[in-house]
């Protein structure tokens, strides 16, 4: 899928590494997810949806940081929360939402599927292993919206590789090389 990636985002991940920045970036990247994906919504369907959106972004949290302990790049890492969003957006009928069309949603899955069989991943189970001991708080579906949606926000034709858009919008297959001196204060979140 094509994702954005420049030093906040590595700045971002570095924070999220350090236990001591970590209690204070997180609520701030669940609540910049919770805000861009929420305003895909139609403004009546906004509010209802918020609260399951911050508990399943908050777990991916976990998710993203245990991808990179497993190796897997910024950009990987961070497209693998992309696309479980995008497979729980899919369950709920939420097709204004989507970053893909719903006919890639298998080979976003195989692209991952070692990660994903790991932790206990699938389409019907974006969360696996990383749901919440509470679980996540429900939110109304809208499965008919599926079947006669444009998925105005979804990008087809980067379900192969990750891409990446750099700052001058120029879209690249694949992450951007980390820089070495990046800071975690050069977060927009610390």
């Amino acid at each position: 899928m094509k994702i954005r990636q420049n030093v906040r985002h590595f700045a971002s991940r570095k924070a999220l590494e350090l236990p001591g920045l970590r209690d204070v970036v997180r609520p701030k990247l669940v609540d910049l997810h919770v805000r861009i994906f929420a305003d895909k919504a139609p403004e009546a369907q906004r509010a209802e949806r918020e609260d399951h959106l911050a508990g399943f972004f908050d777990a991916t949290m976990d998710m993203y940081l245990a991808a990179l302990q497993e190796g897997y790049t910024e950009a990987s890492a961070r497209e693998i929360t992309h696309i479980v969003g995008n497979f729980d957006f899919y369950n709920h009928g939420w097709a204004e939402m989507m970053e893909f069309p719903p006919g890639e949603l298998s080979a976003h899955y195989d692209r991952y599927a070692g990660f994903f069989d790991a932790h206990g991943i699938s389409i019907d189970d974006p969360l696996g292993e990383f749901r919440p001991a509470g679980g996540v708080p429900d939110a109304p579906t809208t499965p008919e919206k599926l079947e006669a949606a444009t998925f105005d926000n979804a990008a087809a034709g980067y379900d192969d590789d990750v891409y990446v858009e750099t700052e001058d919008g120029d879209v690249r297959r694949g992450d951007a090389e980390e820089p070495d001196d990046v800071d975690p204060d050069d977060s927009p979140f610390v």
